[in-house]
């Protein structure tokens, strides 16, 4: 404290100036209106610029990880088509079809254009509707994993039912043993869930994959869940209760797949009409 009494004593003629010359500048400013215009628009001039350039830096910045996103994700996409094949090919040796396998599942690529995470029925708007080919109970993932189902269809755009809502249940599996149960959310973390009606018997690890099982038309198999970060027992049951570190970060949604099963239409249609996830 004494160092800086003496500094301010040594200096003091300095700091006088400052504080004269800003009194100088303020009354000049005030008492005349030209130079006080001046001096506004020139300080937003160069606050505006700042904030421009800022605005671009970040713009640009987002853009590149975007870009990244998309890219590792159609290569995801191109990959699948490998994999989410349907085979005709039977060993009857009757069946001469030279087709034996077409794709399943087709991707339509949609932005978030509205989103909500904090509510107990939560939902997204997406900008691809009845002309993209989106129809009711399709369903909606990321380059991370799960995001939802369509709701509603209009030509334009679709709502979809988040699975940060009170009444989605999707049918999902332990990746290793492929033992499945029902994945909910209890509406208060976005980043947890909750995977039901897993026996007691079955071995759950901490950090073992969740994914979907493709037992309904909504999800194909093996879409990305999350990671098991707790496992309990309530007494007298004969279930486990795990917990899911969800794998998509609802917070940060930009960019969706709308997934398409081309044989939806004829397995609800020999099921009944039932909808499984």
């Amino acid at each position: 404290m004494r160092n800086l009494g003496i500094f301010f004593i040594r200096y003091y003629s300095f700091f006088l100036f400052l504080f004269l010359e800003v009194i100088a500048f303020s009354m000049l400013f005030n008492s005349n209106n030209y130079q006080s215009a001046s001096f506004f628009n020139s300080s937003n001039k160069i606050s505006g610029k700042i904030f421009s350039i800022s605005s671009n830096v970040e713009s640009f910045i987002n853009l590149s990880i975007v870009n990244d996103s998309l890219s590792i994700e159609n290569a995801r996409l191109k990959n699948q088509v490998l994999t989410e094949r349907y085979s005709n090919k039977i060993n009857s040796g009757v069946y001469t079809d030279t087709s034996m396998s077409f794709q399943q599942y087709t991707y339509i690529q949609a932005k978030v254009i509205n989103n909500t995470i904090l509510k107990r029925n939560n939902y997204l708007t997406l900008n691809r509707g009845r002309i993209h080919g989106i129809r009711k109970n399709m369903g909606v993932i990321c380059g991370d994993g799960i995001v939802g189902i369509v709701k509603d269809v209009s030509d334009h755009y679709c709502s979809v039912i988040s699975f940060l809502h009170k009444d989605s249940r999707i049918s999902a599996q332990l990746n290793a043993s492929k033992d499945f149960g029902s994945l909910v959310w209890d509406g208060l973390n976005p980043k947890i869930g909750s995977l039901k009606d897993i026996p007691t018997h079955v071995k759950v690890k901490i950090g073992d994959s969740i994914t979907t099982t493709g037992f309904s038309s909504i999800f194909p198999e093996n879409v990305m869940v999350g990671k098991v970060n707790s496992v309990s027992q309530k007494n007298g049951d004969n279930f486990f209760e795990v917990s899911i570190n969800l794998s998509t970060n609802f917070s940060t949604l930009r960019y969706v797949y709308v997934v398409s099963d081309i044989l939806a239409d004829e397995k609800v249609k020999i099921e009944g009409g039932r909808i499984n996830d």
